[in-house]
């Protein structure tokens, strides 16, 4: 397998890492301190929807299995899922001025249906390397290229979080 094929596999991670880090390091306070949604309602919500990821990460398993294209197995889910990733992504931090329940709902539905897409995207992902080739070394290496540029993007999060709330969201308070 040639090297631009191991980077373009490892890219491919880079973006949903990016998405995850930022719900796991920012997302709470986003809903908290920004939307003003209480704490114990944004973690019912997270706990809920873990649980619901946790059941339907198998049943994405076994549909993209039995998928039978064109554009082979995996590929339609990463292809007809990448768009709404990105969408469900931005719409995940926009929190229209409504009140309260209706800054719930709107959270409750936005980040559920982000989840869901992940899952959509992210377990064809993985399952994607076991098709990619059959020598265990060339999967162990194409394995080492998705974490390294996943951890990539995650880091990348990691340092820009702060900038970014700066630059979107100036009101949000000081530093």
């Amino acid at each position: 397998m040639r090297l631009r094929e191991k980077i373009g596999y490892g890219l491919g991670d880079t973006a949903s890492s990016m998405l995850w880090k930022l719900f796991s390091v920012y997302l709470m306070f986003f809903y908290t301190d920004i939307c003003g949604i209480d704490a114990w309602v944004v973690g019912v919500l997270f706990l809920v929807t873990r649980i619901w990821d946790s059941l339907l990460d198998p049943v994405v398993g076994l549909l993209c299995d039995r998928t039978s294209s064109r554009w082979g197995t995996f590929r339609p889910w990463l292809l007809w899922g990448a768009l709404p990733f990105g969408a469900l992504g931005v719409l995940t931090f926009y929190m229209p001025e409504w009140g309260a329940g209706g800054k719930v709902v709107y959270a409750t539905v936005t980040y559920s249906l982000m989840m869901i897409v992940y899952s959509s995207v992210n377990v064809p992902y993985a399952a994607l390397l076991g098709v990619m080739s059959a020598d265990p070394h060339e999967r162990t290496v194409l394995a080492a290229f998705r974490m390294t540029f996943a951890a990539a993007g995650s880091m990348a999060v990691v340092l820009a979080v702060e900038a970014l709330v700066k630059a979107f969201r100036p009101w949000a308070g000081p530093s």
